[in-house]
């Protein structure tokens, strides 16, 4: 998966590109929320406009289940592109993807113009890789690109299927730069390699602890799913998110990582409180206390400040960090401390830093040390996926350089 072809790879001039993009944003009243995703695509779709590429773009919004939804038509992205990019994006409303309108603008594209398709979760058959729909994607393009990390664990018609019908899938730059940082640290990091876990559930990332045992030199565990690691080391955790059927895992991971001679950190102190603060943001009373002494009626909400100081040691020797999961419930000022600690000790070291998608990508983003990041990853479950070492099918689908 490391050494794939990408756009700088290949000629587009007066050719139909197929770009796969992640246009999966945020809408309230027909209005995009967060464009992030729409301006992370932008480079890849400046560089086929200026090689010559006729540019056609698809993604998929939400979850229409097969059918054509007006909620989630990808309408307003091409109004939005159109305005980021300066010139028109022609928009294809057809409620089968492919249809008479996306055919007609296909047909008439001179080199260097856009165009966006309909919603591809509209066609049943996208989510279940059925090949009339990847037949009728490919049946638009010369060349195939794929640029959305966000969807490269899985089988799709619109990344995997289109792939294996045209001569030319490459990457663009936005899947190129997850496969340099998230793929290079993995299987190749600057050494000493620190691992931040956190999170909720040891469930969501078993394959992960057992995966980055053996490829890192110290493995931090934080958030929800370190209670269940303190269980297993026979502390009272009160009232402490646990997921008892995993308690067995977490003593072999512990003895695992003391074969293999690597660091396995977890919270010396904890931030505990009576009751999961609801709202989430509303003001509770809190206290830190040793993490073997957590009181019966007590639950821990976020690391203290000795497991903090620890961390944010660890972090600060390390020459590549790879993080995944927030160390606390984060959305509560009071209880974001811990996860803040590790954000600043990433922000200030010397090292490659990565940060794993999904929650960790909202923390270090609403904390402020988001551009201090060597690299935000754009996908939650894919970038969980190359970490537990897996194949992503959207990534191995690109042609080998």
């Amino acid at each position: 998966m490391l050494n794939k072809k990408s756009i700088d790879d290949i000629n587009v001039s007066g050719k139909r590109v197929l770009v796969r993009c992640d246009f999966n944003v945020p809408l309230k009243d027909g209005q995009i929320t967060d464009e992030n995703r729409l301006v992370a695509a932008l480079p890849t779709i400046k560089k086929l406009i200026a090689d010559g590429g006729k540019v056609i773009l698809c993604s998929h919004l939400g979850k229409p289940k097969g059918e054509p939804n007006p909620e989630l038509s990808l309408a307003p992205v091409a109004k939005r592109l159109s305005e980021l990019l300066g010139q028109d994006v022609k928009f294809a409303a057809d409620p089968e993807v492919v249809g008479p309108n996306a055919k007609a603008a296909v047909e008439a594209m001179k080199d260097g113009d856009v165009i966006l398709l309909e919603n591809t979760r509209y066609r049943v058959e996208e989510t279940k890789n059925g090949e009339a729909f990847s037949k009728d994607l490919a049946s638009l393009c010369d060349v195939f690109v794929n640029d959305a990390f966000g969807t490269a664990h899985r089988a799709h018609c619109s990344n995997v299927g289109v792939s294996a019908l045209v001569d030319t899938a490459v990457v663009g730059y936005l899947n190129q730069k997850e496969i340099d940082f998230l793929g290079n640290a993995v299987e190749n990091p600057e050494r000493p390699f620190v691992a931040i876990l956190g999170g909720a559930k040891v469930a969501d990332k078993l394959n992960v602890i057992n995966n980055l045992i053996d490829k890192c030199d110290t493995l931090i565990i934080g958030g929800g799913m370190a209670y269940t690691f303190l269980k297993a080391k026979g502390y009272e955790i009160g009232t402490s998110l646990v997921d008892d059927e995993k308690i067995d895992y977490c003593k072999e991971m512990m003895e695992k990582a003391e074969k293999a001679g690597k660091k396995l950190l977890l919270p010396i102190d904890t931030t505990i409180t009576k009751e999961f603060p609801s709202p989430i943001d509303a003001k509770i009373e809190v206290s830190v206390v040793d993490s073997d002494k957590i009181p019966a009626d007590m639950q821990g909400l976020d690391i203290g400040t000795k497991t903090a100081d620890m961390f944010a040691d660890a972090v600060k020797s390390a020459k590549t960090v790879v993080w995944n999961g927030p160390m606390g419930v984060f959305e509560n000022p009071i209880l974001a401390k811990g996860t803040l600690a590790v954000a600043k000790a990433m922000a200030d070291a010397d090292a490659t830093t990565i940060i794993g998608g999904g929650d960790s990508a909202a923390a270090v983003n609403q904390l402020g040390y988001g551009s201090k990041m060597s690299h935000i990853s754009t996908g939650g479950g894919a970038s969980l996926e190359f970490l537990e070492g897996k194949e992503l099918p959207g990534i191995a689908a690109a042609n080998d350089k």
